[in-house]
């Protein structure tokens, strides 16, 4: 059997074994695309089911959460949490609090963690969690009602030597406090380092909250020096309007570039004399409101309800909101409008089409496993600080990111040059990922 079919079969395998979940086959599916020109090389990596073995989580946790609401109502949402390889480290991967988190999307979340903590070097696993639970609208103490009857369950199931969730969508700095006040209570330890993206007062790290978004700016000024250029001059637009969008945003504009518009989930706005960041935090981390008040502010921007942000034209393109949000359409008019980047900020929010178009017209293209890795590297920083009772300046966890970023970037390049695919920043980091993954689970066995 060649290379090809024996792939194949292994990813129609994973599909009937993983029926209904088309966002972790698309996940498997990109993966499985880089690793033929790996296998051809090494078919050893076939041996002792190495492959099956990577696609199965070792141990997926699905549970009840029930809360009761400002006016005595008993809800009952479902809790997920899949520990998918420890074969580097413990588990690491965010928590995600939406009405759209079912087990297919923790599962592709889980499966592009594993690839994505390799690529930082650091020694840790993959993982991901959540809840179908919807925290908008909801009062601070009906969040900390749902986060404590979530903690309730998970608890048992984690720890800084076994599984480290942080946070995700839905899940800031509010929602990681309540849930350790929990586990602290449940367990009667002070274990610092079980969570991550904790207060600076209480075992956080410098940088964390930045740390996704500056992560992307700072791979992309990569993926500017590579091609010999630079951000100077640059416009770009960021979808979201959360953490990532509005850090990437700002560091982006320390980098010498103009982020030009951002968007939530009524619509976009586009800024042409560049977003102004502290109005964005302001409107979104102290008012929790919509990215329309922005308009009333700076008379001159404008505020498009609905529609579609990457109809504004671009030389960068920073997808950071949600699982394929950029389609092959939209890819279209971003290659018409002379985009010459794009690099996600999300995970997955780029569909096969809106890839495939990129592609074909030479566009560089940067993965959420390379690009948004920023997050969960500072994560592994926070690891190593709580671990040493240790506590860093800003400015040194932030030089810290920026060599991990650029270290994921030349990992990537060399890798997709060594396997003949040069420039292709999504078989680089897919390879790359896969090999360190891989390497690992031989030399510990069959488990």
């Amino acid at each position: 059997m060649s290379t090809s079919d024996r792939i194949e079969e292994i990813y129609e395998q994973v599909k009937a074994r993983n029926a209904g979940e088309p966002e972790f086959h698309q996940a498997a599916a990109e993966v499985f695309e880089s690793l033929h020109v790996v296998l051809e090389r090494h078919p050893g990596y076939f041996e002792s089911g190495l492959i099956e073995r990577l696609c199965e989580p070792e141990r997926q946790i699905i549970f009840r959460v029930p809360w009761i609401d400002d006016q005595g109502n008993v809800h009952v949402n479902r809790g997920f949490r899949v520990q998918y390889n420890s074969v580097l480290g413990p588990y690491k991967g965010g928590l995600r609090f939406h009405p759209s988190v079912n087990l297919g999307i923790v599962k592709f979340l889980g499966f592009e963690q594993i690839f994505k903590n390799a690529l930082t070097g650091l020694p840790i696993g993959g993982g991901k969690g959540g809840s179908d639970f919807d925290p908008k609208g909801r009062s601070e103490q009906e969040i900390m009602r749902f986060c404590q009857s979530f903690m309730t369950e998970l608890h048992r199931h984690i720890g800084e030597y076994t599984d480290v969730p942080a946070g995700d969508i839905g899940v800031g700095g509010r929602e990681i406090g309540y849930l350790f006040g929990q586990y602290k209570r449940l367990t009667n330890s002070y274990e610092s380092g079980v969570l991550t993206g904790k207060g600076l007062t209480w075992g956080g790290s410098q940088v964390r909250k930045e740390a996704t978004g500056y992560g992307a700016a700072y791979f992309v000024n990569e993926m500017a020096k590579t091609a010999g250029t630079s951000l100077d001059g640059r416009t770009a637009v960021v979808s979201g309007s959360g953490n990532v969008a509005i850090y990437a945003i700002e560091k982006i504009h320390q980098l010498g570039g103009t982020a030009i518009a951002c968007s939530d989930s009524s619509g976009y706005i586009v800024d042409r004399k560049g977003l102004d960041v502290a109005l964005l935090k302001e409107i979104k981390e102290v008012r929790r409101g919509r990215i329309s008040e922005y308009v009333d502010e700076r008379g001159d921007a404008e505020f498009f309800p609905g529609g579609n942000i990457w109809n504004v034209p671009c030389d960068i393109a920073l997808p950071c909101a949600t699982q394929n949000e950029l389609d092959e359409d939209s890819a279209k008019t971003l290659v018409n409008n002379g985009v010459k980047i794009v690099a996600e900020g999300a995970n997955m929010p780029t569909t096969p089409g809106g890839i495939s178009v990129f592609r074909d017209a030479g566009v560089a293209f940067a993965p959420g496993k390379a690009a948004n890795a920023g997050g969960v590297a500072t994560s592994a920083l926070e690891m190593q600080q709580n671990a040493s009772r240790d506590s860093w300046h800003f400015d040194y966890t932030d030089e810290r990111l920026a060599g991990i970023m650029a270290d994921i970037h030349g990992r990537c390049v060399e890798t997709a040059a060594e396997y003949g695919k040069p420039g292709d920043y999504i078989h680089g980091a897919n390879i790359a990922g896969f090999v360190k993954v891989a390497d690992a689970m031989f030399a510990l066995g069959v488990i």
